[in-house]
């Protein structure tokens, strides 16, 4: 087994967002995963990890059911391998669009497919564009996004996202944003409605700063993923939607994340009592059993593109593939049958209770934050809840806490873009007994953690 996984860090491929170097001849062994049972996966050597990250945030109902998938996969590729929604279309495309926009919020009624979060990204902004010159302003040109906040790395959703360092390599974005103040409220001297109140009137004074008349897309998670798990304050998501209708701007939900139960909804942003124009999801809907995205698309958005002579100006080879699409009817079909939503909603407070506790015992963790089965604990050096140094975070995250997770038996985030991170996403299948493995391993890597630095 060693010598096939020595094989592989040797092979040819190049893998996304990792220090490549790190596997070459000399190097570190490559971590090659080849199996996957419930909440847990399997390396080369059987060793057993509990997949605490779901995948990247994907594989919502993790990994027991392949042979359902695979029996749907089969009777689709026996009947139809693939079409385009290029001015045609097929059943199980047709019929996912319906499940959707039955799902989503009142007013969401359309749906374009995509092949992921990036793409659909791009194509949301792309919709939006054309919604804006069909209505005769072809000048909103703009979008107002998050610091650090992370929407893709396609060159449009790169324009997004909220992170330098992705971004500085290839030159200035393709789309104009402005970047605001995240959700943050650690380490703020505001809370509650001060707090919300004062985001948004950061948002207001940008908008009239560009021009109301410019300013195409506001973009944000329900709850931001890079810089753990930032819950918004109160009103925060209503107050978005009074910004966006005052000015004539779209508001655009990405789900690529929270959506399909991470937040114990169909869509995050219903649990802020807000319906956007705009929902780009991905990940979840098919919980990763095969690559698909989508654009939520409200009515009056998509008004312009039944017009006589109006093209809609974008499209993806494998948008809406049919493998894909009766995967992720199967997907929402479990998510009903197994009562997946309902276990993250009867589990939610528990974990919480747990990282909470977390907290209490271990110095380092400085904060708690997140919703549904979506957690962060920011890590801290002292009781003033002084931040690490770049040094620091270096010799913590990815010099000790990745080893030690794995060691650990535990796949987690341990992030910096921002701050000092450790994030979880379980499985929504998760019961008591595997959350409870999650953060009792989360603290024999935080106890480790803070021996290392000597902070006890």
């Amino acid at each position: 087994m060693a010598a096939q996984a020595a094989s592989f860090a040797q092979g040819s491929a190049l893998l996304h967002f990792t220090r490549n170097g790190n596997f070459g001849p000399g190097g570190s062994e490559l971590m090659v995963v080849e199996r996957g049972e419930g909440p847990y996966v399997f390396d080369t050597h059987g060793n057993r990890y509990v997949d605490g990250l779901s995948s990247l945030f994907c594989a919502q109902i993790g990994y027991s059911y392949g042979e359902e998938m695979g029996t749907v996969a089969a009777a689709q590729l026996q009947q139809l391998a693939f079409n385009t929604m290029w001015g045609t279309a097929h059943p199980p495309a047709l019929e996912l669009a319906d499940k959707l926009a039955g799902l989503a919020p009142d007013g969401i009624d359309r749906v374009f497919f995509t092949s992921g979060g990036s793409e659909s990204v791009e194509a949301a902004w792309k919709i939006a564009r054309q919604y804006h010159v069909a209505n005769g302003e072809p000048q909103r040109l703009k979008a107002i996004a998050r610091h650090i906040a992370y929407h893709g790395v396609t060159i449009g959703a790169l324009s997004f996202t909220g992170v330098p360092a992705y971004k500085e390599p290839f030159g200035p974005p393709a789309i104009y944003t402005r970047h605001v103040s995240n959700t943050n409220g650690f380490r703020s001297e505001l809370e509650g409605e001060e707090l919300t109140a004062k985001l948004l009137g950061e948002i207001e004074d940008v908008i009239l700063e560009e021009g109301p008349e410019t300013i195409a897309v506001i973009i944000a998670e329900p709850v931001q993923n890079a810089g753990g798990c930032l819950v918004p304050p109160p009103g925060y998501w209503p107050g978005l939607r009074r910004l966006a209708d005052k000015y004539g701007i779209l508001l655009h939900a990405d789900e690529v994340i929270t959506g399909f139960g991470r937040l114990g909804e169909y869509f995050g942003v219903t649990r802020f009592d807000t319906t956007p124009d705009l929902i780009t999801v991905a990940k979840g809907l098919t919980s990763a059993y095969a690559p698909m995205g989508a654009v939520m698309v409200a009515d009056k958005v998509a008004a312009p593109l039944y017009e006589d002579r109006r093209t809609l100006l974008h499209g993806i080879t494998f948008g809406g593939h049919p493998l894909c699409a009766a995967i992720a009817l199967k997907n929402l079909e479990i998510f009903e049958r197994d009562g997946v939503l309902e276990n993250v909603h009867a589990r939610e407070d528990g974990l919480r209770e747990r990282l909470e506790q977390l907290q209490e015992d271990l110095p380092i963790v400085g904060d708690v934050r997140g919703a549904g089965f979506f957690w962060a604990v920011e890590l801290v050096k002292d009781e003033d809840n002084t931040r690490f140094d770049a040094d620091e975070r270096e010799r913590l995250l990815r010099g000790y806490m990745i080893p030690a997770m794995l060691e650990a038996g535990l796949i987690a985030r341990a992030d910096d873009r921002g701050d000092s991170i450790l994030q979880i996403a379980p499985p929504l299948i998760s019961d008591d007994d595997v959350l409870d493995e999650i953060v009792e391993k989360m603290r024999t890597v935080l106890v480790g953690a803070q021996q290392e630095l000597a902070l006890v």
